[in-house]
């Protein structure tokens, strides 16, 4: 159901000149986009916090991490400080 607030702001938009109309749309439309991108990133952000999240408690993916270590502990013991 549309508002009464809504149907007060279309009645005034078109009282409003064309070209105010058009700055008005494309206002509106860039922060749509704005939050539509806003939005998008933070759903990305947390799909792959889930997504890291359910590697690092996968079995098979910790082994292949300690295998992984295991390879490379005579490189860590070499003395050299890491970057």
């Amino acid at each position: 159901m549309i508002s009464q607030t809504l149907v007060e702001i279309e009645r005034s938009i078109s009282s409003l000149s064309i070209e105010e109309q058009l700055w008005l749309l494309e206002r509106i439309a860039c922060r749509v986009r704005e939050k539509t991108y806003i939005a998008n990133k933070l759903a990305n952000a947390k799909y792959l916090e889930a997504e890291i999240a359910e590697m690092a408690n996968d079995p098979d993916i910790q082994v292949e991490i300690a295998a992984i270590d295991r390879e490379f502990i005579l490189a860590e013991m070499d003395g050299l400080e890491a970057l």
